[in-house]
């Protein structure tokens, strides 16, 4: 791309660091500005869109596979793309922040697949993201495949601006990465790959695979060297697998389960209904039908259209007390058997004390194998009412689990606000999914009177003290107030991440930060 023609200016708001001139380059951030002028505005429709599916949602609309793409579905010829390079075999892949000491460890796990979490692991500070950027530059020819996860299109990154807007974070963490790294991956015998979050529907995954036909051709690159797995965390995209991958077909590498995401999106989706009060996080498991019925059909589906099919993520942190942490990795074991039985490719996990557990168990089943896409799961019948069958596990919380969501809520919104995004509380390692479902259980739990409010705000405040106590750095009061809104309030946030960046940038700019 020629730094002659520079036309879609983006202004850089962020104050300047250490290197970041080497990432924010006039050519660069006219590739974001073409980007952002291109599908700015159809992004905000698209989030308009999905208000509006809300609403319908809410009001009773039943939720049910799209009629209007149903002969995409019944046409048994489509396929998506071969995999590429680096692609073909993931039986463990490994997620974490972009940063260097996490780049360092996953790249040398033993995981066949890194993701770099711009979403749910890194807290976007102006640094975390530009920083990150500048980690992924910086990576050499290494052992496991490099893949990127951008941040999702309900996002927007207030240090860099478009007329007069700011830009799309997707585009952000897409952007920069590809115009900086695109021909060094390929160069590097890979490619540019990519990992997509908080789909919602078809159209979304559309406005991603012209993205990538954009940026391929802003550059030079192929059409088609783009690749990128959609994790199916929200549960109206789990009605639109099929669609999804047809959408993505020539930049697709395949489906992945988002496990506290998806839980997180039912209770939004229909957390006001009390069919749908799920119990503690920690009694939803993977054999519950509702989630066996989901994931059973992401490997037909991917399976149907040869692409691969990626497990859920096994968050344990090892190194605690010995017998706990025995009973916590046989737990990971029993959830790999699961998986590598029910024909999924390969899973995640978030420590690389955890790879050798997941490897072992994939190499059982695979063998030398690079993934099992013959088994097509025909055995599989998943209807509507499967996807959405909450009865047999719905009841109220445990006095325990409230006091864990609390905790967990809390602790991961210290950790947020002072610019870490993934924390190991209580022997797990937490993210923005597993904080998100901790408070809209918290809401849930309150609108329908299971838990009273007295006890959550006494909780609230015991927890609070003791968050001071064991971080004496943690803005307690902004922690609270972060809680209270998206926790507490009448109406339910769709995420607390907006709020939280804003408000605290407003916050620290303040202060002079």
């Amino acid at each position: 791309m020629s730094t002659t023609a520079l036309t879609h200016h983006v202004r850089v708001l962020g104050a300047p660091g250490h290197r970041h001139d080497e990432i924010l380059t006039p050519a660069a951030l006219d590739f974001l500005g073409h980007l952002a002028a291109a599908f700015g505005e159809r992004r905000q429709d698209l989030m308009r869109e999905r208000r509006r599916q809300a609403l319908r949602l809410a009001a009773g609309t039943p939720l049910d596979f799209p009629m209007v793409t149903s002969a995409v579905r019944a046409d048994p010829t489509w396929r998506v793309a071969p995999p590429a390079p680096g692609l073909a075999d993931r039986r463990v892949e490994i997620t974490g922040p972009p940063d260097r000491r996490t780049v360092s460890d996953a790249l040398d796990s033993g995981a066949q697949v890194w993701v770099a979490d711009f979403e749910d692991a890194t807290s976007p500070t102006w640094d975390n993201v530009i920083d990150g950027q500048i980690a992924l530059l910086d990576v050499g020819e290494r052992h496991a495949t490099l893949v990127v996860r951008p941040r999702g299109w309900h996002l927007d990154e207030e240090h860099l601006a478009y007329d007069g807007r700011p830009v799309p974070a997707a585009l952000v963490d897409f952007g920069l990465y590809f115009f900086h790294c695109a021909r060094r991956r390929i160069e590097a015998g890979q490619g540019p790959y990519f990992c997509l979050p908080k789909l919602e529907n078809r159209y979304e995954a559309r406005l991603w695979n012209d993205v990538f036909v954009l940026a391929q051709e802003l550059l030079g690159i192929p059409r088609g060297t783009v690749r990128a797995t959609v994790l199916i965390e929200t549960v109206t995209a789990a009605f639109e697998m099929e669609e999804i991958l047809y959408e993505l077909r020539e930049h697709s590498s395949g489906l992945g389960a988002g496990r506290w995401d998806y839980l997180f999106s039912l209770i939004k989706t229909f957390g006001h209904r009390t069919d749908f009060l799920l119990p503690d996080r920690a009694r939803v498991t993977m054999t519950a039908p509702f989630m066996r019925a989901y994931t059973e059909l992401l490997v037909r589906t991917c399976h149907k259209r040869g692409a691969h099919a990626i497990g859920c993520m096994s968050a344990h942190v090892p190194g605690g007390e010995p017998a706990a942490d025995e009973a916590a990795l046989a737990k990971v074991r029993l959830d790999k058997e699961r998986e590598a039985e029910d024909g999924f490719d390969g899973s995640w996990v978030a420590h690389p004390g955890l790879v050798p557990v997941c490897r072992e168990v994939f190499d059982g089943v695979l063998g030398a194998r690079p993934h099992q896409m013959d088994r097509t799961r025909d055995d599989v019948a998943v209807t509507p009412s499967d996807l959405l069958s909450v009865r047999r596990i719905s009841g109220p919380p445990t006095a325990d689990g409230v006091r864990t969501n609390v905790a967990v809520a809390l602790r991961y919104f210290a950790a947020w606000l002072r610019g870490q995004g993934a924390v190991a509380v209580g022997g797990l390692m937490e993210d923005a999914a597993t904080a998100e479902i901790a408070r809209v259980q918290i809401w849930q739990w309150l609108r329908h009177g299971v838990v009273d409010r007295e006890t959550v705000l006494r909780l609230l405040d015991d927890e609070l003290v003791a968050l001071g106590a064991e971080y004496p750095w943690a803005p307690v009061d902004e922690i609270r107030s972060l809680f209270e809104r998206t926790a507490l309030a009448g109406e339910l946030p769709l995420f607390f991440t907006p709020d939280a960046y804003t408000r605290h940038l407003v916050h620290r700019t303040e202060a002079g930060a």
